[in-house]
């Protein structure tokens, strides 16, 4: 079975609580980087690129390409690899589809399915659950604006049975959009596949309309076609407990969505139109976060210099997407945890996440991937991507 928690490269998840070397003094205390002439892309996009092998200690070959977007001139958005959850391909791939002018590797996932590995959320719909608050990335639009939020967040969904007796019947869902677990009550959206790609053995109901009514009867033959106007619920064995065995044609039902964060408010996820999972929140609000005990780390992942992918905003509003290339002793370095994170002070960031990283930290801008993956292969084909295109 697989976990909605577990992640490449994170696999151990004894928690660390520990004061960095860098103080948890405010961003703007640091010394500013020197970024140079960028190259402009398109309106409100410029590209960067910095080689200066002092921006690491001890110093070595380093590798950094750095979009900045203005949200009033360009967008940002999510994207699913060929826009399901069920596949992967390479962030080239998933932009050139989109019609995008730049894309980079986003969210955290699980091989070799693409299954999302924390939270994620796209078109206002939440389509991988979490119960561990790592640090994540919010696109929220209000009207013709758009902003991003940032923070330490859990998703779960429940489902609920308004009865005409006063107390709700509710059921746990334990997990959105993943393998069907034993005893456990899942929901497949229309993100997930054109059916639930499940066995035998279990039960499922699709629901559709406004407000969700049951369709039929359960199914067991498994792979249930999933409506494009509606859900799939399906519980893990033969014989449905309460309150699923309430579930019959024309049954009205309620999922709700829960957010939970340790940083902003809720409110700011429910309200996203996307959400894309990281690993190492590392500005909140202009202050370094000094303890990633919540979100779990695994040490070789905190302490060790790997490729990394970071998206961050300044004051001013710019989001900054950055790829640091590694593992290539020859051409760069990468960084740990906490260089990434006193780099992301010195570009004047006052929110950053980690992103997923390692050989899925991929640039891709006007055509042509622009850092050096660290696969042999090239870009390695992942789950997600974060795009930008002119508005």
């Amino acid at each position: 079975m697989r976990s909605r928690d577990r992640q490449p490269g994170l696999l151990k998840t004894a928690a660390l609580c520990f004061l960095l070397w860098l103080a948890p003094a405010p961003a703007s205390t640091r010394q500013a980087l020197d970024l140079g002439a960028p190259r402009p892309v398109a309106a409100g996009i410029a590209l960067y690129h910095l080689t200066d092998r002092g921006l690491l200690n001890p110093a070595s070959p380093i590798s950094i390409w750095l979009l900045k977007i203005d949200l009033a001139l360009a967008d940002i958005r999510a994207a699913l690899a060929n826009d399901e959850i069920v596949d992967t391909e390479t962030v080239p791939e998933t932009a050139v589809r989109h019609k995008a002018i730049a894309a980079v590797n986003a969210g955290f996932f699980l091989l070799p399915s693409g299954d999302p590995a924390g939270v994620y959320k796209i078109n206002g719909q939440l389509v991988s659950d979490t119960r561990r608050p790592r640090g994540a990335v919010g696109i929220v639009r209000d009207g013709a604006k758009t902003r991003l939020a940032f923070g330490r967040v859990t998703a779960t969904m429940t489902l609920r049975l308004p009865r005409r007796t006063p107390a709700d019947t509710r059921m746990e869902i334990a997990g959105v959009d993943t393998t069907r677990h034993r005893g456990k009550l899942m929901l497949f959206t229309p993100a997930y596949h054109a059916h639930t790609d499940t066995a035998r053995g279990g039960l499922e109901w699709v629901v559709r309309g406004t407000p969700l009514r049951v369709s039929g009867a359960p199914q067991a033959a498994g792979k249930t076609p999933i409506p494009r106007d509606g859900f799939v619920l399906s519980y893990g064995g033969s014989t449905a407990p309460p309150p699923l065995s309430a579930l019959t044609r024309g049954t009205r039902v309620e999922l709700e969505t829960t957010y939970a964060s340790l940083d902003a408010p809720n409110g700011e996820w429910a309200r996203a139109d996307a959400i894309v999972g990281g690993a190492g929140l590392l500005v909140r609000d202009g202050r370094i976060v000094t303890d990633w005990g919540p979100e779990k780390l695994a040490a070789s992942f905190v302490e060790t210099r790997h490729p990394r992918t970071l998206i961050g905003t300044r004051p001013d509003g710019s989001v900054w997407l950055v790829t640091v290339d590694g593992r290539q002793p020859q051409v760069s370095a990468g960084m740990t945890l906490a260089e990434l994170q006193s780099f992301s002070v010195r570009l004047g960031l006052n929110q950053a996440l980690n992103l997923d990283g390692g050989g899925s930290t991929t640039m891709w801008v006007q055509g042509q991937v622009v850092n050096s993956p660290s696969d042999a292969a090239g870009p390695r084909k992942v789950s997600d991507a974060l795009l930008v295109a002119p508005r």
